[in-house]
């Protein structure tokens, strides 16, 4: 079991991790909110398992981009309930189909995304721009 110690501040919490102190804060000035650590998780998560499993496959990529949007309730405490996720993909001899299929397997071997998936629905679309050889 893996546990994490927050400590209060004046407007948030803090915790200290090997890579540094991460604030997490309602109020953007004092910290990351919640609802951005939420979507940088599951976007950290995916796109680092989609691009071992593209590296296990061979494929060479030269660079990933993620744009994710997210779609809130106002009505319902702001509840995160829907997150598009592109993936901006560039490379040589890129083969969409490919590409789709092992980001059906990133999704499956996530365990941000399978934790949140019966209550975010969360898309993904994957964009390739071809460089000249």
């Amino acid at each position: 079991m893996n546990e994490l110690t927050f400590y209060s501040k004046n407007v948030g919490m803090r915790t200290d991790l090997g890579f540094g102190e991460l604030d997490v804060s309602g109020n953007e000035e004092h910290g990351f909110r919640p609802f951005q650590l939420m979507v940088a998780s599951i976007v950290g998560c995916s796109s680092g398992v989609f691009r071992k499993i593209l590296e296990k496959q061979r494929v060479t990529i030269e660079e990933m981009q993620v744009q994710a949007k997210v779609e809130r309730n106002p009505d319902k405490a702001n509840l995160i309930e829907k997150i598009h996720l592109n993936y901006v993909i560039k490379g040589k001899h890129l083969d969409p189909d490919k590409l789709y299929k092992n980001l059906e397997v990133a999704r499956k071997n996530c365990a941000m995304v399978q934790s949140v998936e019966d209550a975010i629905d969360i898309e993904e679309t994957i964009e390739t721009i071809e460089l000249s050889v």
